[in-house]
């Protein structure tokens, strides 16, 4: 039996397992697993698949060379492994893009029912931040003073369509308010804009504001998280700063293409819970400013579903589209 679909996820993992060929002799171990990673080498998901990737290695007894398929906001990297074989030789490094982008385009270069998750290993919280001299000091004063210029304030992000972007506009629908996107090249110049006053917030991922923060050139409001980050337990979650239901945080897994037999799935999947369950693993995990979280293919599959559905809403809402 093969794994065609999300929605068939469930059904293939709680009734097929029993009788499956030798898992490890289908993965023919002499070959290579590529690990794609569709953004450039040296940003968080790529990180992250340098820290999961030796591991694999390890647990599958294979090489598992990292290959970096940039373009199209992630879309070029997945649509590659949607084409490839399923056989368990060719692996995504899944992440945000592949719920935002269906909402974003009307025309995907990849069916996304022809990738399916094989768990989800970690998130990273996104912090909205403000400059220490404007005067703000909570979530609360920030919505007040943009009510109180509808339309004359800015925010800040690193491009159209990435989830920081989304960030803001989750703030925007659920707050009612009017504020204008700034897209900047990239987040260092987002903050940079932050910090040089030219516009008046930002939602960034916390490892690369934190040090920012620290040093004292940026304020932290909230954390998108439904928990504090441990990283900064002073600072409130949206949730707690009185933006209820808002929940937004960076994620990182692996899916394949769809049409794996129940045995490479359930090997490729314990493979990873013993590389997310790895006390090394999550400190290292910790270390890069994330924080570990394991969910299997079916929590995964889950998670994905409900985060489309949100992200769905907030382009209709912004009347955000890229084609």
């Amino acid at each position: 039996m093969r794994v065609r679909s999300l929605p068939l996820l469930l059904a293939v993992l709680t009734g097929v397992m029993v009788g499956a060929p030798c898992a490890i002799a289908e993965l023919r171990p002499s070959r290579p697993i590529r690990l794609v990673v569709p953004f450039p080498p040296g940003g968080l998901i790529d990180n992250m698949a340098r820290l999961i990737g030796p591991r694999m290695a390890q647990d599958l007894g294979v090489p598992v060379p990292i290959e970096n398929k940039p373009g199209a906001g992630g879309n070029l990297g997945a649509a590659e492994v949607s084409r490839a074989a399923p056989d368990g030789h060719t692996l995504l490094m899944a992440s945000p893009p592949l719920t935002i982008n269906p909402a974003l385009y009307a025309k995907l270069p990849y069916d996304p029912r022809s990738l399916v998750p094989l768990g989800l290993l970690g998130r990273v919280p996104n912090v909205l931040v403000v400059n220490p001299g404007s005067g703000l000091s909570s979530v609360a004063e920030l919505t007040a003073r943009v009510r109180a210029q509808p339309g004359q304030l800015n925010y800040g992000s690193n491009g159209n369509g990435t989830s920081l972007h989304l960030s803001a506009e989750l703030y925007r629908t659920l707050t009612g308010t009017q504020v204008v996107h700034v897209p900047f090249r990239g987040a260092a110049a987002g903050l940079a804009g932050v910090m040089g006053g030219e516009v008046a917030f930002m939602f960034d991922n916390l490892p690369s504001a934190l040090g920012l923060i620290q040093g004292g050139k940026l304020r932290a409001l909230a954390v998108t998280t439904p928990q504090r980050s441990s990283v900064l337990p002073q600072v409130p979650t949206m949730q707690e700063a009185g933006i209820a239901g808002y929940q937004v945080f960076a994620w990182f897994g692996l899916a394949a293409p769809a049409g794996l037999t129940a045995a490479v799935h359930q090997r490729l999947e314990g493979t990873l819970e013993r590389i997310a369950r790895n006390e090394e693993m999550r400190m290292a995990v910790a270390k890069a400013g994330a924080e570990p979280a394991w969910l299997d293919a079916q929590g995964t599959a889950a998670f994905m579903q409900a985060d489309s559905a949100q992200w769905k809403k907030v382009a209709e809402f912004a009347k955000i589209s890229l084609d």
